[in-house]
């Protein structure tokens, strides 16, 4: 398996912590999104949208951070990352959609790029911009885990799931932009608990080889 990577994308931040939790090693292959390498004629033929993470596993080729930990579910279910009862499932994969189809969607590189370039919006008004939507998203995430179907210490159960591959890049990049976590006390005291584990640890951006200072 390859995956194409770049140190400071959370989508692609969500798939290395799950690879790391499967003790499963792919080849690299670095996409630099600053410099524009994602809309290089031969990433884009793996990925239209100009996107990371790409995967390939052999002739499939797969996009998407959620479809991807799916695959990685389904083709290497241990240890699991999704629990056993359906509505818990259904409830973990929430989780990893209100991150992965509700906050990240509205600030991404991209999105800054077409507020910056096309909107003219400054660099207060883009700051914004980003903490209004990570509050929004990380608020309705803190009273999800206060009514979770379960304890934790992650976001459900005594193992980590999809939702912790989630959420820990989110509040990430919450602290790369200087966006107070302080209102949030459950997510934080998740994204502790996964920091503790070495496939967290070992995932983070700045411990990536093609990181830059």
């Amino acid at each position: 398996m390859i995956l194409h990577d770049y140190w400071r994308s959370s989508a692609a931040f969500r798939v290395r912590i799950a690879f790391a939790l499967k003790g499963i090693e792919p080849g690299r292959r670095y996409v630099h999104l600053r410099k524009g390498e994602q809309r290089a004629p031969g990433h884009l033929a793996k990925h239209p949208l100009g996107l990371v993470p790409v995967l390939e596993d052999g002739a499939t080729t797969l996009t998407q951070s959620l479809a991807i930990l799916e695959y990685l579910e389904e083709t290497h279910p241990k240890p699991p990352l999704l629990p056993a009862k359906p509505a818990e499932r259904a409830w973990v994969r929430a989780v990893a959609l209100a991150v992965a189809c509700e906050i990240h969607p509205l600030n991404n590189l991209r999105v800054l790029h077409y507020l910056e370039r096309e909107l003219r919006a400054d660099e207060a008004a883009r700051g914004r911009w980003y903490a209004h939507w990570v509050a929004e998203g990380l608020g309705a995430i803190e009273k999800m885990l206060a009514e979770r179907p379960g304890p934790g210490p992650f976001c459900l159960g005594a193992t980590p799931t999809i939702a912790d591959a989630c959420l820990v890049p989110q509040v990430f990049n919450a602290w790369r932009f200087k966006v107070p976590t302080e209102p949030y006390p459950l997510v934080r005291a998740v994204v502790e608990t996964c920091l503790a584990l070495p496939a967290f640890d070992a995932s983070r951006p700045e411990r990536q080889p093609d990181a830059e200072p």
